[in-house]
């Protein structure tokens, strides 16, 4: 691999570890999606570091373990204190117990591996070493806590017994390997607005991974979640910063808005902020990457790809130019909260 040089850094939080302020998300490379072919996933993740990118969010739910297998690969022989990975806990993977077909659920590829919901002590140190195996890297600079929130159990009753499981329990292993120096941070991972306080009141959580809360189409996280970051010194990092495609795509037919169909409310409204774009001759894709930047709690945008074309299309609109008369217009359309802070 050549040694490019790398994008700029932020701070993540109260980790200790910096990271580049686009990173790659690898949900995609568990066939998420669609199917990601072997030699496109290892060109896709050769073109992000090429084009500077340092920062590697997995996890062992993607893919059943195969995009932590497809990170390994790509980087165990580069230099370890020059890239960073994330990846969770709370999912342990078994073989499953019955002959197949195997169905593997929302993941139109991956594993034949069953997942089991474990927040317990041992359940975390399973993760944590079994991730270890499957990357064949000795070494996670931090971890999440992944998917305890509303949007995956539905039922509270699901999420408070898991949520004392791992206080109980789980978390003893998280603090054990950040107090050793083992993880430089403790996060979590998760979907759903009202999340974020819960965890702040029982854990001394370091950073949050959230998807598609804090984007061009969402800033209701700046009410009172991000303030109470801030004042911790809590990190933030953004997924799904195209709202699963309607900011990527524009408001064409079809376009799908938080993993489902867009509604014609939102279709109207991308398209507004695609004429504000198009009058500052800038992509749809560039303003909506940026954006979440302009937090200063926010220390990176991770959008996957699942090609080589898309890291570049990725890549190109991290780095494309965003006068500050675009955000003004956006948010004297109404289109963006007026409180919203935006890049300098």
């Amino acid at each position: 691999m050549t040694n490019t040089t790398p994008l700029a850094t932020r701070q993540l939080g109260r980790t200790g570890v910096t990271v580049t302020g686009l990173g790659l998300g690898t949900a995609p490379l568990g066939d998420l999606f669609d199917i990601v072919q072997e030699d496109e996933a290892s060109a896709l993740l050769q073109a992000a570091w090429d084009g500077g990118v340092r920062y590697f969010d997995t996890s062992p739910w993607y893919g059943k373990g195969q995009a932590e297998h497809r990170v390994g690969r790509a980087f165990y022989r580069q230099p370890r204190d020059q890239f960073v990975i994330s990846s969770k806990v709370g999912r342990t993977l078994h073989r499953p117990l019955k002959p197949g077909p195997y169905d593997r659920g929302e993941w139109l590829g991956g594993l034949d591996f069953d997942a089991v919901f474990d927040y317990s002590y041992d359940g975390v140190m399973r993760s944590f070493e079994d991730s270890l195996q499957r990357l064949g890297i000795n070494s996670i600079d931090v971890l999440l806590i992944h998917d305890l929130d509303p949007w995956h159990f539905k039922l509270e009753t699901k999420v408070s017994a898991y949520m004392n499981q791992l206080f109980t329990s789980g978390w003893r292993a998280l603090e054990e390997l950040r107090d050793q120096g083992v993880i430089k941070g403790i996060g979590a991972g998760f979907n759903t607005m009202g999340t974020i306080p819960r965890y702040l009141d029982l854990f001394d959580i370091d950073f949050f991974l959230i998807a598609m809360r804090y984007t061009l189409l969402e800033q209701d996280v700046l009410d009172s979640e991000f303030p109470r970051c801030a004042e911790r010194g809590v990190g933030i990092v953004i997924g799904g910063t195209y709202n699963s495609g309607i900011l990527a795509t524009g408001a064409v037919p079809h376009a799908m808005h938080n993993y489902a169909p867009a509604k014609p409310d939102i279709l109207e409204k991308v398209g507004k902020m695609e004429a504000v774009c198009k009058r500052h001759g800038v992509p749809l894709p560039a303003a909506a990457l940026q954006f979440p930047l302009g937090h200063p709690i926010v220390a990176s945008v991770i959008p996957g790809a699942i090609s080589r074309k898309q890291v570049a299309q990725n890549l190109a609109a991290f780095t494309h130019p965003v006068p500050a008369d675009l955000w003004a217009e956006l948010k004297h359309e109404k289109l963006l909260r007026e409180d919203a802070p935006v890049p300098a």
